[in-house]
């Protein structure tokens, strides 16, 4: 005793009638911009959790100087 073909045309119509076709898309519009802007921050999530890289050429400078510091003062 599932449902039937004609069961789900006659709720189709019942909603259709009562909501009218233009709010159903306005509905369905909503509905893609909320799983667009769900994926967009999901997206953004995982950028922020990636591990940073760290540019070695920046480092090399301070990391000399530091050694340069210690062997005057030895």
């Amino acid at each position: 005793m599932g449902i039937s073909i004609w069961q789900i045309l006659i709720i189709a119509v019942v909603v259709v009638l009562l909501f009218g076709r233009g709010k159903i898309s306005e509905l369905m519009g909503d509905v893609a911009k909320g799983i667009k802007s769900f994926k967009k921050g999901m997206a953004e999530d995982d950028t922020a959790d990636a591990p940073k890289t760290i540019d070695h050429q920046a480092g090399e400078p301070a990391q000399s100087a530091k050694a340069e510091d210690q062997t005057k003062a030895s």
